[in-house]
């Protein structure tokens, strides 16, 4: 895996290139062009302001805060594992053409993903100051908790990317489990809600930890949960580990089988 790594910084200018292209064909052809990437999280997050405060309200203060910190984190995961999921597939004449490591494709998806995570910190950032939720040195844990949900959603991209272009039904089953996958994730509600019988299914769901420690640091200006940060730490590595022994062994049939 050493080897792939170097190998995979040898061609960091594709990389970049290929992120960079990723983050210019997502609003391709639109008017207001790369300003959708501020412009998204914006838009969402006056619908949720509307709806939540004014329609459906909770007892939790500042609970649209609370939902925009939950819902980037969670969009940053999903549109990554869906993204990335039939990439390979996609990207089939350039994987047939030239030799590369092929890990660059799902690799600068998700690093496409959470460059659009870092912009829209400057619209989640305002927002909390402007709802009362004044700043805390808490905060600058964000890059550490960001660096290893980065690193879940990458073992988790090359797992499904490889995989698909065996089985190309994992790219449709995917997308609905995600949906599935959401609600059982606390992204719209606290996990003090969810009751302690139930505790040990929702700590199975590696979404649960990277949530609640956003949710923690940004929001109830509490320091990292240590256990449920080590156990996100293993977990992001075990991850990584596994969907890049399974993307380095099925690798080699791509060609092939696209």
């Amino acid at each position: 895996m050493i080897d792939r790594i170097k190998e995979i910084y040898e061609y960091r200018t594709m990389f970049w290139s290929l992120t960079l292209s990723e983050l210019r064909t997502k609003y391709k052809g639109s008017i207001l062009g790369f300003l959708w990437t501020f412009l998204n999280p914006l838009l969402m997050l006056i619908v949720y302001s509307i709806v939540f405060s004014i329609i459906m309200k909770s007892n939790l203060p500042h609970y649209p805060a609370f939902l925009f910190i939950g819902i980037l984190a969670w969009n940053m995961f999903s549109i990554s594992l869906s993204s990335t999921s039939g990439v390979i597939i996609r990207q089939s004449s350039l994987v047939k053409k030239i030799y590369f490591p092929r890990e660059i494709l799902p690799l600068s998806i998700v690093a496409s993903n959470v460059i659009n995570y870092i912009f829209s910190l400057l619209i989640l950032i305002p927002f909390l100051l402007v709802s009362g939720i004044k700043p805390s040195i808490f905060w600058l844990l964000l890059p550490v908790i960001l660096l290893f949900e980065t690193i879940t959603i990458a073992g988790f991209s090359l797992f499904f990317s490889s995989i698909n272009v065996y089985l190309r039904d994992v790219e449709h089953v995917l997308n609905i489990f995600l949906m599935a996958w959401f609600y059982i994730t606390p992204v719209v509600y606290s996990i003090k809600l969810i009751p302690t019988k139930y505790h040990l299914l929702f700590k199975l769901n590696p979404m649960t930890d990277f949530e609640v420690l956003f949710q923690s640091i940004l929001y109830y200006h509490q320091p990292l949960r240590w256990k449920m940060f080590l156990y996100s730490v293993i977990f992001s590595i075990m991850i990584l580990y596994i969907g890049w022994k399974v993307f380095i062994k099925l690798n080699r049939r791509f060609a092939e089988e696209i």
